[in-house]
């Protein structure tokens, strides 16, 4: 029986990956780095990374984990739990519907358990298709709930941050979930647990400033914008000229923020060498 659930699990992670990867009768993409085109089937064969220059385009948070998670072991965690209006903020609730509408998605991150080559784990992908990845009260919720399991269960943790920060329609509300993740963590870490945090383009505001800058191994793709406030905002507050690259991954690892830049065809195989190192993987809750 377990198996037949877990077949079904993989059918159903597969198909969301592909919804995620498709568009109707668009055969050409073009990079919006080199600004060459590429075939569509080329693209996705390569996880959504541009074959000609090795630009990493975004990638839907379903596809995201049907790249890393062994097939058949994905199981969503809180998979209803999605965000209301407790502000009434004019045109939010317009724009959660066609948010959810546009990706198939209730929020902004998917949680989920699985395993990475055999070892067990808790992995959190957050998506910008969904208002920007943004941070509300319910992805703040999904997360901690998500870094609870995982200490409850002695299971590593990897996080995946894509977002502009904080959700401005929820005020304060948003801005309260910088604690609560980081206190979850903190909770996560004292029982001397692995996190392992995945910076993609763009990771910014209040996710920077919380859950995403707090791993005990700090990975990020190629390329990738990661920062609290953008460079033109820093440019234009000390009205100076920044260095060339400023914020992007390569910066930030020459200096001391991240731990290891990965190209996206290497990040199984690192997650893999990593989970395994730490042993952390092969323990059971």
């Amino acid at each position: 029986m377990e198996n037949i659930f877990a077949k079904r699990r993989a059918r159903l992670l597969a198909m969301k990956a592909m919804r995620e990867n498709y568009v109707p009768g668009e055969k050409l993409v073009t990079c919006p780095h080199c600004g060459g085109e590429s075939q569509r089937r080329d693209v996705a064969a390569a996880l959504s990374v541009c074959p000609l220059c090795g630009y990493h385009f975004p990638m839907g948070a379903y596809y995201r984990l049907s790249s890393v998670l062994d097939p058949g072991s994905f199981r969503e965690l809180h998979e209803k739990l999605t965000a209301s209006d407790p502000l009434r903020f004019p045109g939010y609730g317009a724009k959660l519907d066609g948010a959810r509408r546009k990706t198939g998605m209730n929020e902004a991150v998917v949680t989920a358990t699985g395993t990475i080559s055999g070892s067990r784990c808790v992995v959190g992908v957050l998506d910008s298709r969904f208002l920007m990845g943004s941070m509300s009260a319910a992805v703040g919720e999904k997360l901690t709930r998500a870094i609870e399991y995982a200490a409850r269960n002695k299971l590593p943790l990897i996080l995946f941050a894509a977002s502009g920060g904080a959700r401005m329609q929820e005020g304060i509300l948003s801005l309260m979930q910088m604690a609560k993740t980081s206190a979850a963590l903190a909770r996560f870490s004292e029982k001397g647990l692995l996190y392992i945090s995945v910076l993609t383009d763009p990771t910014t505001g209040g996710v920077t400033a919380s859950f995403a800058s707090l791993g005990d191994i700090i990975l990020a793709e190629p390329g990738a914008l990661i920062g609290f406030a953008g460079p033109r905002v820093i440019q234009q507050t000390i009205g100076e000229t920044l260095p060339e690259g400023f914020q992007r991954a390569e910066f930030q690892m020459e200096h001391g923020f991240v731990d290891a830049v990965v190209p996206r065809k290497d990040l199984r195989d690192t997650l893999i060498r990593l989970l395994k190192l730490h042993g952390k993987g092969e323990r059971h809750g």
